[in-house]
């Protein structure tokens, strides 16, 4: 029996990814207690800067900076003097086989020499209009998801109801054409869409491979265009962090000591403790135990499920939290370079951009079909930096990293993953660039693999997924990560889930951590 009298902490937070971060943050503070456990060494999860090989450092995993939410920066003064960020806004190159590679810098195309590009005008106007939408959108991410269960007599109903009448009214403000636009488009798929205004080149390519970036799906798969929106909230500029992703991490937890957060590293929870249906605490590997008033997890919600005891959750939960779709389909080659590579028709300070190998819709779609069947395809969708370009301080051992994240490499392959099936990966990435980057593999003098079971292995991410779950219709909103289960308190009195399986879901934001906690506070429990 765990003394709940006197808790430890306010809260105990599993896991140190920036949402875990954001939610320690937020609530301490609100003047709360709390500490957060990480299992391995180091914080950031995904979002991390190691050494690949000796003396080379670089962003493990994640790469870039898309999404951090604004409400969620200013809240806890990321990019502030006390927790600082620095970062570089890069442009979008997309490779195209013909040497006619398009760049794109502040949402305008033009080609790498310099030309006009004939669909600039088509390209801003259809981004744009994405960009309109997904802010309409947006004031849901910053929210917790709508509860109407009580009804409509109930407050909290009336609430609710509130803030969808809020939305409705932004919405009408769309005008007639715009709402109808919005309407016929959101369920869509992006092949439709997109190719229904540009032509199936390297332009269209680049945002079809936007919409389907880190999930199991393809340009023709339902909801994509939600999910390009998802990637366009915050208007769609690709942003280097300096000193790499781990500075974002950085930020994140200097925030949370600023406002008194324990951070423990190497501290891995074997048990969430509960006691007459309510949530109290942990059990460590080592035997020892944390008491809290409330238990946060960052991890997966399938895994926070396991932690807690299947035996405390009802059967129809236990079988929609079996049943998340979270097959991770993006894995991770960093190779380290002598030298930079030249890439035919590219300037040399367009290599600092980012490189996409998406030519097409149709490339992007044929892609996606071999990982259906537990293939790695053999001609994948591609984002490459070369983050010492624009950061010199990433390059300081005299070597460049080309960072890449490949698309449509399966969990599960078939014959697993041997020695051999690793080599093949590198190899096909190697392959895949060198069409545009001539003589690229005899540039590498060292390769680092991470394929999506590796990255579950290493961070706990669901299936190796960047999302911890498809971002698709029925698993969104009221439905994230499941039914019932939606608004962060996760079917036990004083646990709550703060990481991407919660509502708004993933990308580097900070809103399912920062949501979760002020539902907490909300909730009572944490106070």
């Amino acid at each position: 029996m765990v003394s709940s009298t006197n808790p430890e902490y306010d809260a105990i937070v599993i896991g140190a990814g920036h949402n875990g971060l954001a939610a320690a943050a937020t609530l301490a503070r609100k003047g709360l207690r709390v500490v957060v456990l990480e299992q391995s060494a180091q914080i950031g999860g995904m979002s991390r800067t190691s050494e690949i090989s000796e003396g080379v450092r670089a962003s493990r995993i994640a790469h870039l900076l898309y999404n951090l939410n604004p409400v969620v920066a200013k809240e806890l003064g990321i990019g502030s003097a006390s927790s600082p960020l620095a970062t570089r806004v890069i442009p979008t190159v997309t490779l195209s086989p013909d040497g006619r590679h398009v760049v794109i810098r502040d949402g305008t195309p033009a080609y790498a020499d310099g030309s006009a590009h004939p669909e600039a005008a088509t390209y801003a106007a259809l981004r744009s209009r994405l960009h309109k939408f997904a802010q309409l959108l947006g004031r849901l991410s910053t929210m917790s998801p709508p509860d109407l269960s009580g009804g409509l007599s109930s407050m909290s109903g009336l609430k609710e109801l509130g803030a969808l009448a809020a939305l409705g009214l932004d919405a009408k403000r769309l005008g007639k054409k715009d709402m109808r636009e919005f309407m016929r488009i959101i369920l869509s798929n992006a092949n439709d869409v997109l190719l229904d205004e540009l032509e199936d080149g390297p332009l269209a390519g680049s945002l079809a491979a936007d919409a389907v970036r880190g999930s199991c799906s393809g340009p023709r798969s339902p909801g994509t265009v939600f999910s390009l929106m998802y990637r366009l909230a915050q208007g769609g500029d690709v942003a280097l962090p300096i000193e790499g992703m781990g500075a974002v991490a950085d930020a994140f937890a200097k925030a949370a000591r600023h406002y008194g957060v324990k951070i423990n590293t190497r501290t891995s929870v074997e048990k969430i403790i509960i006691e007459h249906d309510r949530a109290r605490g942990v059990v460590l590997q080592d035997g020892s135990t944390i008491t809290a008033k409330t238990v946060m997890s960052s991890i997966g919600a399938f895994q926070s499920m396991m932690l807690t005891g299947a035996e405390h959750f009802d059967a129809e939960a236990v079988r929609r939290l079996r049943n998340i779709r979270h097959k991770g389909t993006a894995a991770k080659v960093n190779l380290v370079l002598k030298d930079v590579p030249v890439f035919a028709g590219l300037q040399p300070d367009q290599r600092a951009g980012r490189l996409l190998v998406a030519p097409s819709v149709t490339y992007v779609e044929r892609a996606f079909n071999p990982v259906k069947y537990g293939d790695m395809s053999t001609h994948p969708v591609i984002e490459a930096v070369i983050p010492g370009l624009a950061d010199p301080a990433l390059s300081e051992a005299g070597a460049h990293v080309m960072s890449a994240i490949v698309q449509y490499v399966p969990h599960t392959l078939n014959g697993g993953w041997t020695g051999e099936a690793r080599e093949k990966l590198v190899r096909l990435t190697i392959d895949s660039l060198e069409q545009y980057a001539p003589g690229l593999g005899s540039l590498v003098a060292h390769a680092d693999a991470l394929t999506p079971a590796d990255i579950e292995a290493e961070t706990g991410a669901p299936g190796g997924h960047w999302h911890h779950g498809e971002m698709s219709f029925d698993q969104l909103l009221t439905v994230r990560p499941v039914n019932r289960l939606s608004r962060y308190n996760f079917g036990v009195g004083g646990l709550y889930l703060c990481g991407a399986s919660a509502h708004p879901g993933g990308d580097v934001t900070g809103a399912a951590g920062r949501n979760s906690a002020l539902q907490a506070i909300k909730d009572g429990v944490a106070s």
